[in-house]
């Protein structure tokens, strides 16, 4: 019963991951023509400056962008379970960029943080300050990413934490009542040890989705931009080996850096998640 899906992954997931890591042993030509080289690749990036600024970047994106938007999922996700007058279309309002093309929505993004004639730069200007440029200025490029990124992402993980919070029994809630206990000390004492497993989930699957950001950097800063340096993360500089300048077998090799950083952040989330997921 399972070996359709077996099957399935090991033609599309394993077989892909086997030949990158064979590729990045490799340097090829201009006609698709490829030579083993051994480890010149992972030599070449203890010198590449592009490699470490991008590590650097999608470090920065994930410290930020990880935390705040589970924060930010969690607070929302509490407040649309209470008995509020509309909350099936505050839930549908806030899952809608889930479901939204990521190129649609950095598009019009990149319309809001317009130098020129952007909204948000106008909405400033009614109160008299002079909005800066938002996706061209080098040192505030990557957060007005990142702002994008957590504001499209809290819609998916509000429904996840809706589920785990519902799934909490409200004998919890009335004994600590019965006991004096307030909203806060039953958010942190009850909600939050209760809902651990489901933040543990989350925050795997957000920090490998951080990892992977390409996208909103792909569609919201210009190729030319002055910003670009500080704002490619690694899977970004994947691409540009990869498909501007021909070079796949470094390219592979960055894949194969992405992958062994990936599961070793996973590894230790899963053993560190013994120290503070609580499990009923």
């Amino acid at each position: 019963m399972i070996a359709p899906t077996m099957f399935g992954l090991a033609i599309f997931y394993l077989w892909p991951i086997l030949q990158t890591i064979y590729f990045s042993f490799t340097e090829w030509g201009s006609f698709g023509t490829f030579q083993w080289i051994g480890l010149e690749n992972y030599k070449l990036m203890f010198n590449d400056s592009d490699l470490f600024q991008s590590i650097k970047n999608t470090t920065i994106y994930i410290i930020f962008t990880v935390p705040i938007g589970i924060f930010i999922s969690i607070i929302i996700a509490v407040l649309l379970n209470q008995n509020i007058k509309g909350k099936s279309i505050y839930r549908t309002l806030y899952f809608l960029p889930v479901i939204t093309m990521p190129a649609a929505i950095a598009m019009v993004w990149k319309w809001l943080y317009n130098g020129d004639y952007g909204l948000l730069n106008y909405v400033l200007s009614l109160i008299g300050i002079k909005g800066p440029n938002w996706v061209t200025n080098p040192d505030i490029a990557l957060f007005s990413v990142m702002v994008v990124a957590i504001w499209s992402g809290i819609g998916y993980n509000m429904v996840i934490f809706l589920s785990g919070l519902q799934g909490i029994p409200s004998t919890y809630y009335e004994a600590a009542r019965i006991d004096g206990a307030g909203p806060i000390r039953m958010f942190f004492k009850i909600t939050l040890p209760l809902l651990s497993p489901v933040i543990f989930f989350v925050s795997i699957m957000s920090m490998i989705g951080a990892f992977q950001v390409f996208d909103l950097i792909f569609m919201m800063i210009s190729k030319s931009s002055t910003a670009l340096e500080n704002t490619q993360s690694i899977v970004y500089l994947f691409y540009q080996h990869a498909f501007i300048l021909n070079n796949k077998g470094y390219a592979a090799a960055i894949a194969v850096l992405l992958l062994i950083v990936i599961l070793i952040i996973t590894a230790i989330q899963m053993i560190l998640q013994k120290k503070w997921v609580h499990y009923e």
